[in-house]
């Protein structure tokens, strides 16, 4: 492997002067592609050519099952081109190439497509690079009898990485760090090494944020090393042109379906609808706005309910990572079918944004009902390219262990890390294989500990209850008050005979009288209006009111017409109760100490979810002494006061 990969990148650097190493990649992955797909297709070439003409007429459906039947792949090339012809005519190299591709089925043609390939070649042969490029590549030995598929995908592979790290800036949009990838893996499959070691195994994996393929192909490796003879069927979509067709490349070489890897925006164009997959893997983006996909996502969501994939709710419109969370548990096979397992990284935010009652929330609890989280596992900060937030892995499944059912691990690895001796981007830290060793024993272990937390879903349950207080309102018609009350956009409505009317009927009720119950103050009210030849209608007579009211907690309880307490809307609070403990013993011993009048709204009452995941790994780290900041701050100064005498020397 490591010669080809050699070979490969002694071509790229032949480029240098009229391509950047960033710029490499786009050269070497579709060349290494074609000739992957020259060498593979070489065996039944003659046979495919040969059956091409006789089909020429036929239906387009036909026409691909004759051909991919000779090719013997589910792919085929009806050019009468290869390699060695292609070289053997410096002069057309460039037209010969694009007949070349132009003669691949649809579905491989795509990945050059999506490749800008044709730039690629015109920027080549104008640099008068192409055809020595073309002959090194004619010449490397890419046939399957020589390198296995497993090869070639771990050639492909390693150039992927080598591409990325020429082009950092931007590789953490569509690249997640190998050994984040890793553990995700690792954590994957660690409680179902047994089931993935027998014989005869059959699996499916899924990405729908597969970027270049990354985790399709970690998963691929880790399962395949276990058992050489697993059936695996990889499958994945990603949005970003350039990266699909490097994924999809990867899985053809892999000897993949190639039809498994779809193009297109995941929330809006599930290619994969009716599909449930054993294990699932996605880094989405972090902190991205859905809002070009929210006409599309709120429909499904008010359309479908729990029949789509947003049910539990969806979240604010400024981050969408939990909308891949719902479509990958979708995605998730039934118990009866065998369940599934699902692994996704995420920022902060998933765990405790959203109050109870909003989309988050509501998403998390769906989730913690359902028994459907089954650990969290705390990453250290720099681990990805593009950002140097803290992440979390998310481990989703519906098949659960007996001892493992009803409760959630939290794993704390912010410390397990190794310092980069150079950063990459934001990426300062990475895992090591002893880091993700012991991550992932813990998580096997499934024991309490230092890093290690065991929850009942129902820890992070709580309820938001409202607190209420007593309306108290006293009355008192003095100017400033008067005023205030002739701001108040139905008293400007009244004509001129009315609003003097009324104002002559508050001067009436005089600055010297307080009253602190509402029903004798109205009573006084309708009358001073009465003598004014003024009528006040209930909603006139609300209004003033309210405009002339100031709260006053000697004053009488407001009440409705049953004699009910009136809540005063600025003295209102909400409490977090947990979730298994009454609200009203929790108001009684919380509340009412210091507020005797208040009471609980029941029917503002909203159920919530968050998991503050920091707060139970929280050491407390007492202050230095005194006298110790004290020492160390007169020697500081001591160290000053030396400085100042040698400058003055």
């Amino acid at each position: 492997m490591v010669n080809h990969v050699n070979f490969i990148w002694n071509i790229a650097e032949s480029l240098r002067g009229p391509f950047k190493p960033s710029e490499y990649g786009s050269v070497v992955l579709p060349f290494t592609v074609l000739r992957r797909l020259d060498a593979v297709l070489a065996d039944t070439k003659a046979e495919v050519l040969k059956i091409a003409p006789t089909v020429a007429t036929a239906p387009e459906m036909l026409q691909q099952m004759k051909l991919t039947d000779a090719a013997g792949h589910q792919f085929y090339n009806t050019s009468p081109f290869d390699f060695a012809k292609l070289v053997a005519d410096p002069q057309d190299l460039r037209a010969n190439l694009t007949s070349y591709l132009a003669g691949f089925s649809s579905n491989v043609r795509d990945i050059f497509e999506r490749f800008e390939f044709d730039k690629t070649l015109n920027k080549l042969a104008e640099k008068n690079k192409l055809f020595a490029v073309t002959e090194k590549f004619a010449q490397a030995d890419f046939h399957p009898r020589t390198v296995s598929n497993i090869q070639m995908g771990l050639v492909f592979e390693e150039l992927i990485r080598w591409a990325n790290e020429r082009s950092n800036e931007t590789a953490g949009d569509h690249y997640t760090p190998r050994e984040v990838i890793a553990l995700m893996v690792q954590l994957l499959f660690a409680l179902d090494d047994d089931a993935l070691s027998k014989s005869g195994v059959v699996r499916s994996i899924y990405d729908p944020t597969a970027g270049t393929g990354g985790m399709l192909s970690v998963a691929d490796e880790y399962l395949r090393k276990m058992n050489p003879g697993i059936q695996l069927s990889l499958y994945g979509q990603d949005y970003n042109d350039q990266s699909y067709a490097i994924c999809k490349a990867d899985m053809v070489i892999k000897g993949q379906d190639v039809d498994n890897i779809a193009l297109g925006d995941t929330l809006t164009e599930d290619h994969f609808a009716d599909k449930k997959f054993d294990y699932g893997l996605s880094n989405p983006p972090f902190g991205v706005d859905w809002k070009d996909q929210r006409t599309y996502v709120d429909d499904e969501h008010t359309r479908l309910g729990f029949n789509g994939r947003f049910g539990p709710g969806t979240p604010a419109v400024s981050d969408g990572a939990m909308l891949f969370l719902l479509h990958l548990i979708s995605k998730m096979r039934k118990p009866e079918d065998g369940g599934s397992r699902m692994a996704i990284v995420l920022n902060g935010s998933p765990l405790f944004s959203g109050g109870a009652g909003g989309g988050e929330s509501n998403i998390r609890k769906w989730l913690l009902d359902n028994d459907l989280v089954e650990a969290i596992i705390a990453l250290p900060k720099d681990m990805f390219y593009n950002t140097g937030i803290s992440t979390y892995i998310w481990v989703l499944t519906n098949r659960k262990d007996e001892n493992r059912r009803g409760l959630v691990q939290l794993i704390d690895g912010r410390e397990m890390f190794t310092k980069l001796r150079k950063g990459l981007g934001s990426k300062r830290n990475e895992l090591s294989p002893a880091n993700i060793e012991t991550i992932v024993g813990m998580y096997a272990a499934f024991e309490d500990g230092e890093h290690s937390k065991i929850f009942r879903n129902e820890d992070f349950l709580y309820r938001t209850i409202t607190v209420e207080r007593p309306l108290k309102l006293n009355w008192h018609a003095t100017s400033e008050r008067i005023d205030t009350v002739f701001e108040a956009k139905a008293i400007q409505k009244l004509n001129e005979t009315d609003a003097a009317a009324l104002r002559a009927a508050l001067d009436r009720l005089g600055a010297d009288t307080v009253w602190k119950n509402r029903t004798a103050f109205q009573k006084a009210l309708k009358d001073a209006a009465k003598a004014e030849g003024l009528s006040l209608p209930a909603p006139l007579l609300k209004t003033v009111t309210t405009e002339l009211g100031e709260q006053d907690d000697t004053a009488d309880t407001c009440t409705d017409t049953k004699g009910n307490p009136e809540a005063d809307a600025s003295l209102r609070d909400t409490e977090n109760v947990p979730w298994d403990e009454d609200a009203d013993a929790y108001v009684a011993r919380e509340v009412l100490p210091y507020a005797p009048d208040a009471w609980v709204d029941h029917s503002r009452t909203k159920e919530g979810a968050e998991i503050p995941f920091t707060r139970h790994f929280y050491q407390y780290i007492p202050p230095r002494p005194l006298e110790e900041i004290d020492r160390d701050l007169d020697a500081v100064m001591d160290q000053l006061r030396a400085m100042l005498v040698a400058v003055e020397q």
